[in-house]
C-alpha cells in the first residue's frame, strides 16, 4: 500500500499541480532544516531520514510532471494546467 505522501504526490502529478508539488517540496525542505538544527537529548535521526525519503518522493513527482509535460509540449497538444488550484 502506497504511503500517503506516495498518494498525495501521485494525484498532484495526475492534476499537473506543479505549485501543490512546489509547496510540499519546500514545507519538508523547511522541516528538515529545523530537526537538523535541533540539538539537545533528542535524536532525531528518524524523523529526519523519513523527511529525507519524503523529500526524495516528492523529487520523483516533479520529475514525472516534468517528463509528461515535455511529451505533451512536444505533441503539440497543450494539456490543462491545474496549478491554479
Amino acid at each position: 500500500m502506497p504511503s500517503a505522501i506516495e498518494q498525495i504526490v501521485d494525484s498532484y502529478v495526475r492534476l499537473k499541480n506543479r505549485r501543490g508539488l512546489d509547496e510540499l517540496m519546500m514545507h519538508r525542505q523547511r522541516l528538515a532544516v529545523d530537526l537538523k538544527s535541533r540539538s539537545g537529548g533528542y535524536d532525531f535521526s528518524l524523523p529526519i531520514g523519513q523527511i529525507d525519503e519524503e523529500i526524495a518522493i516528492i523529487e520523483a513527482g516533479l520529475s514525472r510532471l516534468k517528463a509528461e509535460n515535455s511529451k505533451t509540449s512536444s505533441g503539440g497538444s497543450e494539456a490543462n494546467s491545474r496549478e491554479d488550484w
